[in-house]
């Protein structure tokens, strides 16, 4: 708080108590009927009432103040917080362009890769007798069954038993 606006609100409650003395003289005085007693009274009120009007004034120039204070406290604060979060953010896309540059780096050696059984024979069968191998392959001919591709085409009939294409003739029914 502004020492004005203490100062302020200070002097006017006091002020205000100390209208309560004159008033009381103002009220006897009325009782017993003296006009001058009641004309210094009313003086001393009016001017207790002045000097407290003076100090409300002067306790809202300190509120202004405080709040102009408090403002640029405020905007103070803001520009901290922007200014660190800027850092923060700069910190972080360096952060980001080193971790590129280290997958830059990385992308650069070979890959790798593994081929399975299966793959083997795949590739085995892809590869003529005369082609050359697959640098890496270990491809063991003998251990690699044969594939049944020179088997003929078998259809199933709804009982779930194979029929050959000859026993059907040409009429073919699928349904799903």
């Amino acid at each position: 708080m502004h020492t004005k606006t203490m100062e302020g609100l200070i002097g006017a409650r006091t002020n205000m108590e100390m209208l309560n003395t004159p008033f009381r003289v103002f009220k006897e005085a009325r009782l017993k009927g003296d006009t001058a007693m009641m004309e210094r009274a009313m003086g001393y009120m009016g001017d207790f009432h002045e000097d407290a009007y003076e100090y409300k004034e002067e306790a809202d120039e300190g509120m202004k103040k405080d709040v102009e204070e408090t403002r640029e406290i405020a905007k103070e604060q803001r520009e901290e917080m922007i200014k660190n979060r800027r850092e923060e953010r700069e910190e972080q896309q360096k952060k980001l362009e080193e971790e590129r540059e280290e997958k830059k780096d990385d992308k650069k050696t070979a890959d790798t890769v593994e081929i399975s059984e299966e793959g083997k024979v795949l590739l085995k069968e892809s590869v003529p007798e005369t082609g050359t191998a697959i640098e890496g392959a270990d491809l063991d001919t003998e251990s690699i069954p044969k594939p049944k591709a020179d088997l003929e085409p078998v259809f199933y009939s709804s009982a779930g038993e194979v029929k050959q294409t000859e026993d059907m003739g040409t009429k073919v029914s699928a349904s799903v």
